[in-house]
């Protein structure tokens, strides 16, 4: 027996494990990525849509300034509704769960440990760790939220935040493409240079978060955000000529 204990490991100490992870769930980084992706992305294919149909800077100019306030706007909009319906809707499911546990606390706790026995645990313990996790109500709410449906009440997102995130967010990106007009510049090849070394950008930035290699993110983005802009000047062009 004493030879058993000696072989098995012990647990390793929390603070020598040097790692963090990134916020995956929500928060303020998806918000963030997709405004400024889409920022960048609608109002470099906007002005490049008046710059086809357009031979004066001016209308460029006021559609990239009306597609910027507009485009921020609507995003934070769009996504404060969107993470205050998930967060709600999350919490209605966190309130049945804990009427279910206050008022049926046995099965519950048989439910907990069913999954644990379907996660590999023994019978035998997985009936001991959801009788110890249900011994405080609170503790057994947060953990069901958790294995059932995926939410951890005490980490739900904000709704202010993701929205305040997309409006700056959305707003620098979507600044890209009009700032050289903004300094007087007619041409519109500083305003493309500009915008296809921000989507490149955008897309190398995206990389440290995920899997992807730097020049593969980069790169991809450049194409699909240059197609855009691209097709949206020859429809401009197409349409502009005969208003011409």
């Amino acid at each position: 027996m004493d030879n058993a204990l000696e072989s098995i490991e012990p647990l390793p100490d929390p603070g020598a494990i040097d790692h963090e992870h990134p916020d995956v769930t929500g928060g303020w980084l998806r918000p963030a990525v997709f405004g400024a992706m889409d920022g960048l992305v609608s109002n470099f294919a906007l002005i490049m849509g008046v710059v086809g149909g357009s031979s004066s800077s001016k209308p460029v100019v006021l559609a990239g300034l009306a597609g910027l306030a507009a485009g921020s706007f609507s995003m934070a909009a769009g996504e404060y509704t969107s993470v205050a319906s998930q967060t709600e809707f999350a919490l209605a499911q966190v309130e049945i769960e804990r009427y279910e546990i206050l008022h049926n606390g046995s099965a519950e706790s048989a439910e907990l440990a069913a999954m644990f026995i379907a996660k590999g645990v023994s019978e035998e313990l997985a009936r001991e760790m959801a009788e110890q996790i249900h011994r405080d109500p609170e503790n057994a709410v947060r953990v069901h939220a958790r294995e059932e449906f995926g939410v951890d009440p005490d980490d739900l997102a904000s709704p202010l935040l993701a929205a305040g995130s997309s409006f700056v967010a959305f707003a620098i990106g979507a600044l890209i493409p009009v700032l050289p007009y903004l300094f007087g510049i007619d041409s519109p090849w500083p305003a493309i240079v500009l915008s296809l070394i921000g989507l490149f950008a955008c897309g190398a930035v995206v990389t440290r978060i995920t899997a992807s290699s730097w020049w593969f993110g980069g790169t991809r983005q450049l194409l699909l955000g240059g197609a855009a802009a691209g097709l949206t000047y020859l429809i401009g062009g197409a349409v502009g000529a005969p208003l011409g």
